[in-house]
This record gives C-alpha cells, structure tokens and sequence, in this order.
C-alpha cells in the first residue's frame, strides 16, 4: 500500500455528515430488495414462475451495478471538478435515482418494470460508488473502524425506517406513495452529505489510457493475497445472504401461510436491523482496538445460524428471535468488514476503482444468487411441496461457513 497523507480527525458533524447518505441508500434497497420489487412483482407473474422472474430481475440488475461500480470508481478516482471528485457524481446519480424510481411506481407491466429496475441499479451506482470513495479520501487510519461503525448505524437505520414503511405503505395498497417517500429520503440525503462534505480539488488526473484503464480492474491474487482472500470471503458471505433475503417475502407467504406477508416480512427485516444496529457501531470501534478477522468471523457464523433454523419452518416468534441474532452478526460484518477492506487495499491513490472491485464481492452475488435460488425453488417445490426453500437455505448456510472461515486467510490484518 502506497503512503498515506495525513488527514484532519473528523468531529462528530463530520462523521454525521460523510455517513448520512448511506442512510439514504440502505433506506432505498432495504424496502425494495426485501419488500418491494417482490410483492409488485405477484402483479405481472404467475405463482408457479415467482421465482424464476424475481430471480432475473434481480440478477440482471445486479450485473449492471458490477459494472457500474468499478467503472463510475475509476472515473470519479480521475475528476478535476472544483466541486470535488466524488461529489458532482452522488448529486448527477441521484437526480437519475430518482427519476428511476418513478418509473418503478407507475410500472404497468412485467417488461416496464424490469427496464426501470435495472436503470435504477444504473443511477444508484453512478452515485454510490463514487460516494463510497469519500471515506478513504477523508478519514485518517486510526478513524476508520469508527467511520466504518458509523456507516453501519447509518445503514443500519435506513434499512429498518425502509421495511418498516415499505410493510405498511404496501399493508394499505400505498406502491406509488412509497416510491414517492423513497425518492424524498434519497434526495434529502444526498444534499445533507453533498452539503457537509468538503472535498479538495484534485490537482491533476492521474494519465489515462485504456488499456492500463481495463487492466486496472484486475488485482493480482499473488501480489495482494490479502486483498483477493477478502474479496472472496466477502463474496462468499452475500452469495449466503442474497440467496435468502430475496426469498423471505415468499417464504413467509408458502410456508408460514401468512395472509399479510408483506407486512410480516418487513416486521422479519425489522428485527433484523435492530439487531444491526445495536451490534455495528460497537463493532467498529472495537476493531480499532481487537482486530477485525475474528469480530467478522463470528459474525457470519451468527448469520448461519440463522439458515439452519429456517429449514425447519419455526413458528413465526422463532423466526424472529433468530431474526434479532441475524441481525447483530449483519451489523457487525457490514461494519468491521469496510474497515478490513480500507486496511488492506492495494493503493489509496485508487482507493474508489479498489473498493469498487471489492464492491463486486457484494453485486457478483446479487447475480449468482437470484439465478441460482430463484430456479431451484420453484424446480423443488414441483417435486415436493416447499422443499426448494430447504435446498436454498442450506446452500447458504454453507456459502455463510466458508465465507466466515476464510477470513483468516487474510494476513495482513489483526
């Protein structure tokens, strides 16, 4: 890693002010990856191929946020615009949010919907990867488990304020009223961050070509182990918690029978950011001082739990009492996970394309998983009423376990 230059220590206005727009973000895909684009989607498919239809949708958009990231990284990583190098990007990609999200609101059928969600994933990421940059341009070494902890709590309470009213918006037949709540919390957040954040003007861009552009995208394994051991334990992680957050909405609607299933999978979501929430700014701080790989081991390890008593369908008050053990080990590997990430990138003068790699670990599998979990519930559930989502949840207990354990590959980190 190349050599750090100092920077000021951040006050708490600061830290509100840098992390806020994660609220915004965590407030937006909180309600519609959990709640939303499920339940719109009963309107335009067939029950038996649910599955298969969220599972692309969810897919595709996520193969346009991969690309998306790493690209919008590299580019923000070379801005000359006096306003800053990240800025101009999180105000340019919000206001296109937003116009996504309108067009999500008055879908009327299968086709519409899918081509604004995946403008959606466009916009979001042309802000939000840019806007990630911001930490590692900003907060000096000894801040960043505490600017990590604060970026948890921030995700960590947009996610519950989006279930919660996304649960009862939907309970009432509200759609369009919440896509309209969720572009004014997104628009909010990027002018509370835009505002408080100032960023010094990059001097010069770092030359560019293409070719040193696109092979700039590739870290090598051999000379940054720790970096490619975090990208796939990372990897590994959300391909278990993307293989079961999409499928929770249907799972309380086949198998619990739950007459108002939105409503109980955003009371489901709920718990388990609360639980985050009391675990992720406490996890940041105490990775400045402990170490990070066994706060992010035992942390995925709390989220296996989780899959396994799924498979045999608790009672719904089961269900949220591991909901609340989910979420203190989310909270925590949300949290002491960027912290490891900022410990062990490869070079700070690209810190946004670096971290818009590492980023691919969290939309790589959004793809997989919805392609893969998608199918495979409504193929099992053909042979045997509600086994696929017994096939699915164990395939991510196992992804959870692995991911969990190979932290500790990563050497060059406490």
């Amino acid at each position: 890693m190349d050599q750090e230059t100092p920077r000021a220590r951040l006050g708490l206005a600061r830290h509100l002010a840098l992390s806020v727009y994660w609220f915004s973000l965590n407030f937006h895909w909180g309600s519609l990856l959990t709640v939303v684009i499920s339940t719109q989607m009963l309107r335009f498919v067939a029950e038996a191929e649910k599955g298969r239809a969220l599972g692309l949708t969810l897919a595709m958009g996520a193969l346009v946020a991969m690309l998306v990231q790493p690209l919008m990284g590299a580019i923000s990583d070379r801005s000359t615009f006096r306003w800053g190098r990240r800025r101009p990007y999180l105000l340019t990609g919000t206001l296109l949010n937003a116009a996504g999200l309108l067009a999500l609101a008055y879908a009327t059928g299968l086709w519409w919907l899918f081509g604004a969600y995946l403008f959606v994933q466009f916009a979001n990421n042309m802000a939000g990867s840019p806007y990630q940059g911001l930490i590692p341009d900003l907060v000096p070494p000894e801040q960043r488990g505490t600017a990590s902890g604060f970026m948890g709590l921030m995700s960590m309470l947009g996610s519950i304020g989006g279930v919660l009213l996304a649960g009862l918006f939907l309970g009432q037949g509200w759609l369009v009223h919440f896509y309209w709540l969720v572009m004014a919390v997104i628009m909010v957040g990027m002018a509370l961050t835009c505002i408080g954040v100032k960023e010094e003007r990059l001097a010069q861009a770092p030359p560019f070509d293409w070719r040193s552009f696109l092979a700039g995208f590739w870290v090598s394994p051999r000379r940054h182990p720790d970096f490619a051991w975090l990208w796939a334990t990372r990897f590994l992680v959300m391909l278990g918690f993307y293989s079961l957050l999409p499928l929770i909405n249907y799972y309380l609607k086949d198998v619990l029978q739950m007459a108002n299933f939105a409503q109980a999978t955003s009371t489901v979501s709920a718990v388990v950011m609360v639980g985050a929430t009391l675990s992720s700014l406490a996890s940041g701080w105490a990775s400045d001082r402990l170490g990070r790989r066994a706060l992010v081991c035992a942390a995925g390890l709390l989220m296996g739990s989780t899959c396994l008593a799924l498979l045999f369908a608790p009672p719904f008050w089961v269900i949220l009492a591991f909901g609340v053990v989910f979420g203190l080990g989310y909270g925590s590997f949300i949290s002491v996970d960027w912290a490891l990430a900022v410990d062990v990138l490869p070079s700070l003068g690209s810190a946004a394309r670096d971290l818009g790699i590492w980023s691919i670990a969290v939309t790589m599998p959004q793809v997989v998983g919805p392609l893969i979990s998608g199918p495979l519930i409504d193929t099992f559930n053909r042979l045997q009423p509600l086994m696929g989502y017994r096939v699915v949840f164990a395939l991510a207990f196992l992804y959870l376990l692995l991911g969990s354990v190979g932290v500790w590959r990563i050497r060059g980190a406490r």
